[in-house]
């Protein structure tokens, strides 16, 4: 499995994943409760509702260096999300992401994690992606680990890993 990623329009492109921008619609959509039939049946998650309600908020976030839903090629289902949150702080980004529960467990966030991170690194100026996880969360740790993050601190109950610009990609 490559986890180098191909740019396409605005998605980008792995060997399982598609990561693509929101549209506007699929926002209203998760906002209203409405179902698509474009994705997972236990999309959209906890986590993806707290998020889409603050795109307004946060209007960068559905930028090009954004939030993205995480589509498993395969089905065309939509069984996740990840995100920068966008813009950077001294050339510093924070990761989000999640897959929804029936999708877990397949290395899909770990693919999705390097594909955004890598792209993260073609902003200009964007030197370090960092994401905080706590650290009853091993699965999310390692998420990140497999994606290349180095364990940087601790603090109490959380972690922060980084990954750092120039990012390796694997073969």
């Amino acid at each position: 499995m490559r986890s180098f990623f191909s740019p396409v329009g605005t998605d980008l492109t792995t060997d399982r994943l598609i990561l693509r921008t929101w549209t506007l619609d699929e926002v209203d959509a998760v906002l209203k409760g409405a179902r698509s039939a474009r994705w997972a049946e236990d999309f959209p998650a906890e986590g993806d509702h707290v998020i889409v309600g603050l795109f307004s908020q946060y209007p960068a976030w559905l930028g090009e260096y954004g939030h993205r839903q995480i589509i498993e090629r395969d089905s065309g289902l939509v069984v996740g999300s990840i995100g920068l949150f966008w813009p950077p702080g001294d050339g510093t980004l924070e990761i989000g992401y999640g897959v929804v529960a029936s999708r877990r467990s397949r290395g899909y966030a770990s693919e999705a994690t390097r594909a955004l991170t890598e792209f993260a690194f073609t902003a200009p100026g964007v030197h370090t992606v960092y994401a905080n996880v706590e650290l009853s969360n091993p699965p999310s740790i390692r998420v990140l680990e497999k994606a290349g993050f180095q364990r940087l601190s601790a603090e109490e109950d959380t972690a922060r890993f980084c990954a750092t610009a120039p990012y390796p990609t694997l073969p």
